[in-house]
């Protein structure tokens, strides 16, 4: 799913001014309002057209800000030589079962 949310044109994203005001939790309790609008399903078409690119806006903001919280945290968990032992998630979990 993430490559796909990389292939989103650049005009869904969220303005300028919109992201300085907007932080990681703010976005997700927005798309859940989104969400939970959309599947009322009392929205005109146009107004859930734009509801759902609004969400699509809030989808690829939030990707960005858990891609760039992963960064921070590959960085900290680089050894002195450069490297790291990260594990994807999905791998971390069946190593544990």
């Amino acid at each position: 799913m993430t490559d796909d949310l990389e292939n989103i044109p650049d005009d869904l994203e969220l303005e300028p001014e919109e992201k300085e005001d907007l932080d990681f939790e703010e976005a997700l309790n927005r798309l859940e309002e989104v969400v939970e609008k959309l599947e009322e399903g009392s929205l005109t078409l146009d107004k859930s057209l734009a509801k759902f690119l609004e969400g699509v806006r809030l989808i690829k903001f939030c990707n960005q800000k858990l891609s760039e919280a992963e960064k921070k945290i590959e960085v900290v968990l680089k050894d002195e030589d450069g490297f790291s032992d990260i594990v994807p998630f999905s791998q971390e979990e069946e190593q544990q079962e």
